[in-house]
């Protein structure tokens, strides 16, 4: 029997430790598209970006350990390139590998923008704070978690950074818009200059030109517009892909349909029981690593499949304060209350988002999990 795991990134990894870890003892392939070993990638917009952080990105295991602990095929260094799940192949740079069982963890490709820098890989972050050691004048379009997380290390620097945001309210679809513009105060407490509501029409040598006729001054420009499913080699392939962002559409197991093929991490759209059955793709770290352990157990031991009922977390570093939240921010309420952000949906909370209260958030992420009653969690918060 062969597991084959496509993407060799966190979901990857949980998925190939998850498979060692149940007995299996069959082969698995790991196919990546980056030649480098399976890394962390949250620290890259975070310590990494630091004047004194790492020298370089370090793997989460040497080759020996994936090679001889863990028993892995690597296949680095090329993405696949398609799928034929009536075969039972992926084609990886012209070479067909068949399997019994799949792991779809190909991840998100940031966005980009001509003459814009992203911030996704190894080779993009070594190359954002090689700018900001050299003093570049900062301009971040998007003012998402990955471009605020820049900014902040701009102005630990003490450099001057502009923040341009198209919407009116930063962060909308990630936290609500209460939540939002709370947390575009950490911007203007720290000195980021904060732009709302500007559209900007493209990157020129030395500045960003806005829709209004002016041009931004910058050395670097980092664009922090999102990332879209990496799953170009998916199209023709059978599986359902969501109309929007063409990301995997999966059940509550996390089968994507054929039999054998689950998908993971920030690909991977799927329904979640805990929350109505609304479909989720959240673009974390947590998720990645919880999905993709559930998936290669699911794939390999299909009548053993459960629904994945997990509550999404994230966390994101801005200027020293931790930002950490739980659950979906989609709620009939929000509510400011004991210094948490409470998210109500009918008559349970759905979510909580707390700015350095580390030793909250899990309690909240307990009671969203255990469908816990909103008088309660105002209860908990004290503002019962």
């Amino acid at each position: 029997m062969t597991l084959v795991v496509v993407g060799a990134s966190l979901a990857g990894l949980r998925a190939v430790e998850s498979a060692r870890r149940t007995g299996y003892r069959g082969r698995i392939v790991l196919v990546g598209a980056e030649e480098h070993l399976p890394y962390d990638r949250p620290p890259l917009s975070k310590a990494f970006l630091d004047s004194g952080g790492p020298g370089r990105v370090q793997p989460f295991h040497p080759e020996t350990v994936l090679r001889d602990e863990l028993g892995v095929e690597l296949m680095l260094g090329a993405p696949a390139e398609s799928l034929d799940t009536d075969a039972r192949e992926v084609s990886v740079a012209g070479t067909a590998v068949r399997y019994d069982a799949l792991v779809i963890a190909t991840g998100a490709t940031a966005r980009g923008l001509p003459g814009a820098r992203t911030l996704r890989t190894a080779e993009d972050a070594v190359a954002v704070r090689a700018a900001l050691d050299d003093g570049a004048r900062t301009v971040v379009i998007g003012a998402g978690f990955i471009g605020s997380e820049v900014a902040s290390a701009a102005r630990k620097r003490g450099l001057p950074v502009t923040i341009l945001e198209a919407a009116a309210v930063p962060l909308v679809r990630a936290v609500g818009e209460e939540a939002g513009a709370e947390l575009a105060g950490l911007h203007h407490a720290a000195g980021t200059e904060l732009r709302l509501g500007t559209e900007v029409t493209g990157v020129a040598a030395g500045g960003v030109r806005l829709s209004t006729g002016e041009v931004l001054p910058a050395d670097l420009v980092v664009a922090g517009i999102g990332a879209d499913p990496a799953t170009g080699w998916l199209e023709g392939s059978g599986l359902t892909l969501h109309e929007r962002d063409r990301g995997v559409v999966c059940d509550a197991t996390l089968s994507a349909g054929p039999p054998g093929v689950y998908a993971a991490g920030d690909v991977a759209h799927v329904a979640n029981p805990l929350f109505d059955g609304e479909p989720m793709r959240p673009e974390h770290w947590t998720n990645a690593a919880e999905q993709g352990a559930a998936a290669a157990r699911h794939a390999l031991d299909p009548a053993g499949a459960r629904a994945f009922e997990a509550v999404p977390y994230f966390w994101s570093d801005w200027y020293g304060h931790r930002i950490q939240f739980v659950g979906t921010p989609r709620a009939d309420e929000v509510v400011f209350a004991g210094g948490v952000t409470l998210y109500r949906r009918g008559d349970r909370i759905v979510g909580a988002l707390t700015v350095d209260r580390p030793r909250e958030i899990m309690k909240y992420r307990r009671r969203v999990a255990a469908r816990a009653a909103w008088g309660e969690a105002l209860a908990f918060a004290g503002a019962a």
